[in-house]
């Protein structure tokens, strides 16, 4: 029988200020945990608008070039040219100018989508016959 007292002596029911406080540190871990979860949308967030706006400037660009390049076509050839077209990647412009043996190639590239971006390609150069030199590029958002 003395075991028994000894038993009962040792365990005792929770108090009602234990239980308070579990309570409220279980109030404390859920807030904690999700402001955490609000930061990594957030996060996560924020990383995705810089992704989509990173590959909107290296499509604008792209497309500027591709638009010089449809301008000079055949430019040996020719004294000028204009070069539109809209796809769904976005809108291109391109403008080819020569005065005796010098040339301006400009392309324009506009994305089209959620981050729109443009870019500008202007390539100065010269053409001898059937010899074209760019003498410089210009690139530019």
């Amino acid at each position: 029988m003395d075991t028994s007292q000894s038993t009962r002596s040792s365990s005792r029911a929770r108090t009602n200020s234990e239980k308070g406080f579990a309570l409220i540190t279980a109030l404390v871990l859920a807030v904690l945990y999700l402001g955490l979860i609000e930061l990594l949308l957030i996060d996560g967030t924020r990383s995705l608008q810089e992704a989509q706006r990173l590959r909107s400037r290296v499509v604008a660009a792209a497309l500027a070039e591709n638009a010089a390049e449809l301008a000079a076509e055949g430019m040996v050839g020719r004294t000028g040219a204009d070069v539109t077209h809209q796809d769904a990647q976005g809108t291109i412009e391109g403008k080819y100018t020569r005065s005796g043996d010098a040339f301006i190639l400009i392309g324009k590239g506009r994305t089209s989508g959620v981050a729109p971006e443009s870019a500008t390609v202007r390539l100065h150069g010269r053409i001898v016959g059937t010899s074209v030199t760019i003498d410089y590029a210009i690139h530019s958002q």
